[in-house]
């Protein structure tokens, strides 16, 4: 009876899960959530957009990598504000003002990422 009820459950969450047009790992904070259906009105980037959570400098943040040619990463901090570009553009080393975020970031999680065939 036990298994049947976690099947019925596993069943439950992957039928409803598969409707949507976009993994999304956790609940998140309301400008990530408007981002996030940002992106989703936007056509498929190449590659796929996502969004990671990272410790960086003590803090909370929150990383769109790039998603094409000379465009930058962004990163922000836990209220939505942009922090710098650690990444891309037209150098391929972002803005410069923080240059050692990709050594110094951990705690990596990934938040969203647009599952959305092109």
């Amino acid at each position: 009876m036990k298994a049947a009820t976690i099947a019925w459950a596993l069943l439950a969450t992957l039928a409803t899960g598969s409707a949507a047009c976009a993994t999304r790992v956790q609940a998140t904070a309301p400008w990530l959530d408007q981002l996030i259906a940002r992106f989703q009105a936007e056509a498929v980037a190449n590659p796929p957009r996502r969004i990671l959570r990272y410790r960086y400098r003590g803090q909370t943040v929150y990383y769109v990598p790039p998603s094409c040619c000379d465009q930058p990463g962004i990163l922000y901090d836990e209220t939505g504000t942009q922090v710098c570009a650690p990444d891309g553009g037209i150098s391929g080393r972002g803005d410069g003002r923080c240059p050692d975020f990709h050594e110094q970031r951990s705690a990596e999680s990934l938040i969203w990422s647009d599952s959305r065939s092109r």
